[in-house]
């Protein structure tokens, strides 16, 4: 039985140039450990770069969170050590002061339409609901884009962040995780994204996805915008429910 709806933020609650987000958000990071740190800027960002693909790898061992991690290779990569109170301090200003000023030009973020109401229709049938996104910012930096989706003040039981995930999507450690800390399996709760490489669990373990993207993947249980997503979510429910109690 579904008891949560698992969003995605990024394209899927907020419509946002992910990719001039990135850039922006990584070199203004970069420039400030380089000037705080009196590192050369190239050395910087060839490390933070190599930091934030090796996060991402399907072949981790370790039971690091993504912060401690990223963090690990810094110090390794170019000696900057992140957790110094004073650089901590620094880049907290920073997720949650500076990237205010990001929001505009080619990042063009602002709340997808119809994104909100979905979400209430989805507490209205009594689901819980959280954040699954992409667990490689700071939980500041999260709350920020939150902001921008106009999402902020919803009741999210979990929001993930690279605080509090050892690993990233679709890494289906990343969901059991994500399920377990919400007291549930991944049968029990439903995926909603855009993503069709990263909001499929990989392996397959039992979590669904609405696909609210512009692919058309086939192993989804939904697809279309998160507009009709809202206007469908009470029948898919049941829907997948009865499949549940039918043991389909």
């Amino acid at each position: 039985m579904i008891k949560a709806v698992l969003f995605d933020l990024d394209d899927t609650l907020l419509d946002i140039n992910l990719s001039a987000f990135m850039a922006r958000y990584l070199s203004g990071r970069c420039r400030l450990l380089a000037y705080a740190t009196r590192t050369p800027l190239p050395k910087v960002v060839w490390a933070q770069g190599r930091s934030y693909l090796d996060v991402d790898r399907g072949d981790r061992q370790d039971a690091l969170t993504n912060e401690q991690f990223m963090a690990a290779r810094m110090a390794e990569l170019c000696g900057i050590p992140l957790g110094e109170p004073a650089l901590a301090d620094a880049l907290s200003f920073f997720d949650a002061i500076y990237i205010e000023r990001l929001r505009g030009g080619l990042v063009q973020a602002r709340p997808r339409a119809g994104a909100r109401r979905t979400i209430e229709i989805a507490q209205s049938l009594g689901l819980a609901v959280a954040l699954a996104t992409q667990p490689v910012f700071s939980l500041e930096t999260d709350l920020v884009r939150m902001r921008w989706a106009e999402v902020d003040d919803i009741d999210f039981r979990l929001v993930s962040h690279a605080g509090n995930s050892t690993r990233t999507k679709p890494n289906a450690h990343y969901y059991q995780e994500f399920c377990c800390t919400l007291g549930l399996t991944p049968q029990e709760c439903l995926m909603v994204g855009n993503d069709a490489g990263r909001d499929f669990a990989r392996p397959d373990c039992g979590l669904r996805t609405a696909y609210v993207g512009h692919g058309l993947p086939g192993k989804g249980v939904f697809r279309g915008s998160i507009r009709e997503l809202g206007d469908h979510l009470p029948e898919l429910v049941a829907k997948l429910n009865a499949e549940d109690a039918a043991g389909t």
